[in-house]
């Protein structure tokens, strides 16, 4: 089915196209708003555009047609207010762990004592605490992500936008880290948009999941499960039901 618009969101996404000369739209026409606090989740197949309408919500790209406004300002460019978090942490091998959460401010003016603070602060809260000064190849591959997801929020970006963060992982690691992720943003209030190809993902997560496919909007579902989320919640049947729902409209999406 298509996708209206509903309330009015602190992300708002209204009729955003992007694409290549004359080859089909990655992005067609895609209405989309997040509420201030939700956390949202896209999911569909490799090449449906997930990544593109994320990098449109994240001022990394400028839609062909429509408009992106983040608290009701148009989006032109990326901006402090946006934290973003790629498929490999790209953490800077040379640097130690505290100076890559840093990174964001460093690039900026010098990092201060309560920003190294706040550092401090993050990675105890991502269970790195100890970590400060190691270097990312000492480093398991959640302890990466870890860093990468700490870095991302040392700003206290209003808007967290995820892609596929945590695919590499293994299944234990990967749940870990989404509670890590609930926890964080829920402290902060922090606004998400988190892409994902895995369903249970998406709705252990999200207040809302959109379907994807061929660049559009076709299925979207409200996860009224209760908050604070706990690993429990993933054998019930309400959970359940969610993820089959979503996995159908995937296999009915073109």
């Amino acid at each position: 089915m298509s996708i209206e618009p509903h309330s009015e969101g602190f992300v708002a996404i209204d009729k955003a196209s992007y694409g290549y000369g004359d080859w089909p739209a990655i992005v067609d026409q895609v209405d989309w708003t997040i509420p201030r606090g939700a956390i949202h989740c896209l999911v569909g197949r490799s090449g449906c555009g997930k990544t593109t309408l994320l990098k449109l919500a994240a001022g990394l790209l400028l839609p062909d047609e429509g408009i992106v406004r983040i608290d009701g300002a148009a989006l032109r460019e990326p901006g402090p207010q946006i934290g973003f978090v790629f498929q490999a942490p790209t953490l800077l091998d040379w640097a130690s762990v505290i100076d890559n959460v840093l990174l964001p401010i460093s690039l900026k003016r010098r990092p201060r004592a309560t920003d190294r603070e706040a550092a401090l602060d993050l990675l105890k809260l991502v269970s790195l605490d100890g970590y400060a000064q190691r270097y990312p190849s000492e480093l398991s591959g959640g302890q990466q992500s870890r860093v990468a997801v700490a870095r991302a929020l040392v700003t206290q970006p209003a808007v967290l936008l995820l892609d596929e963060p945590f695919a590499a992982l293994d299944a234990l690691t990967r749940e870990e880290l989404q509670d890590d992720l609930l926890r964080l943003c829920a402290l902060h209030g922090t606004t998400v948009l988190f892409v994902t190809h895995d369903i249970t993902e998406a709705v252990y997560l999200a207040d809302r999941v959109a379907v994807m496919a061929a660049g559009r909007l076709h299925h979207q579902i409200t996860v009224e499960l209760p908050r604070p989320r706990h690993r429990e919640l993933r054998y019930g049947q309400a959970f359940n039901a969610l993820c089959r729902e979503l996995r159908q409209a995937m296999d009915l999406a073109p």
